[in-house]
């Protein structure tokens, strides 16, 4: 992870995440609350108006993160402070040359440290609190708190600290963009809209004696091909960086051989593999039917046809919790609201290592649904 916005020092810091907080995202039990700050946030919208829908996006899952996540004292310190201050270490930490010299004394990294000192400390206060009320929730925070290294040593406050911002910014960061990618490529495609807002209507049909629940959502097929083709598009993460652990060789479908030797570092474009045309039929097109028990383009080229939330040991341990969580939130807007895209379909950011939708995301939305919530 990038030193200058997270300081994660060693690679057990690493192995900790990989290994553990996957057991601390629990999908089903996040999905009231994910519920009840979307319900809360649209809420506050007008019966119309337009909106930036990607800033709505960034804060929306600021909330959400923050709290589900890591826990109620996190949320309750979150804004406005914390979330300038994240607001900050993201537009001066993430550029490419923040990226390639970190260390640089540039206004934007001087801005980016100066932001992450202030946010460490509002953290370190949190888990300090946490530590000494001698109370125990059930979240993440929690686990972060009480979890150990191999050697049987605790986790410092330093450390929590430097997990929970890592923990924020994947929670919310790739999510905010995959649901701005999603909507601009809905909005600009109405085959795909009206097929997901019938599919909207189906299921609450089917569900509205008992509320939408876990079930409802794993059953949303349309939806869920509708972000994955935007993440084809629009990876968060345009290249993957793997260690050889031992020599091997890889042969192209043209025949040719390449010999990798232990402890090379192997690249992997995630958005050159995501637009190969042999695998993906015109692969330029935005077309969520491609992922379809006709089509399954995903397999084509074997388990490692689609690498957007990346692949092997190292898969991202979130997939489950991301999906759910951008399917909560866009099953909410596709029932309750009619949503027009006014603003020009944005174009990539590629200044950021992590790519972003560049601008704002203007939308015109209208009232038209009742809100069903979950369980």
């Amino acid at each position: 992870m990038h030193a200058g916005i997270f300081s994660l020092q060693s690679l057990n810091h690493k192995l900790l995440i990989c290994s553990r907080v996957h057991v601390y995202i629990q999908v089903a039990q996040n999905l009231c609350c994910i519920d009840a700050f979307m319900q809360g946030y649209f809420a506050k919208w007008g019966d119309e108006g337009i909106v930036d829908l990607k800033l709505e996006f960034e804060k929306l899952l600021m909330l959400i993160s923050s709290r589900c996540l890591l826990g109620k004292e996190v949320r309750e310190n979150m804004f406005d402070e914390v979330y300038t201050l994240f607001h900050e270490i993201e537009d001066n930490g993430v550029t490419l040359i923040s990226f390639l010299f970190p260390y640089l004394p540039s206004p934007a990294n001087r801005q980016r440290d100066r932001a992450r000192i202030r946010l460490t400390q509002i953290l370190s206060d949190v888990v300090n609190s946490r530590k000494n009320s001698g109370r125990v929730e059930e979240d993440t925070l929690q686990k972060l708190i009480d979890s150990k290294y191999k050697d049987g040593r605790p986790t410092t406050v330093e450390e929590v600290v430097g997990l929970i911002i890592g923990l924020l910014f994947a929670g919310k960061h790739t999510s905010s963009h995959t649901s701005t990618w999603t909507a601009a490529c809905l909005l600009s495609h109405p085959t795909f809209l009206r097929a997901a807002i019938e599919e909207q209507q189906q299921i609450s049909s089917k569900y509205k004696d008992m509320g939408l629940d876990y079930n409802a959502f794993i059953e949303m097929d349309t939806l869920h091909s509708c972000i994955k083709e935007a993440l084809r598009k629009h990876p968060p993460t345009p290249m993957l960086v793997r260690r050889a652990h031992k020599s091997f060789m890889v042969k192209t479908k043209e025949g040719k051989e390449y010999d990798i030797p232990q402890d090379h570092i192997v690249a992997t474009p995630t958005i050159v593999n995501n637009n190969i045309s042999y695998i993906y039929k015109d692969p330029q097109v935005y077309d969520p039917c491609r992922f379809g028990p006709e089509r399954r383009e995903d397999k084509v080229g074997g388990k490692f046809s689609y690498t957007s939330f990346s692949g092997g040991r190292h898969i991202c341990t979130g997939e489950a919790y991301a999906y759910m969580q951008l399917k909560v939130i866009w099953s909410h807007l596709l029932r309750n609201f009619e949503l027009e895209l006014i603003s020009p379909f944005p174009k990539t950011d590629w200044s950021k290592f992590l790519p972003e939708p560049q601008g704002k995301l203007l939308v015109k939305y209208k009232r038209n649904g009742i809100v069903q919530s979950l369980n």
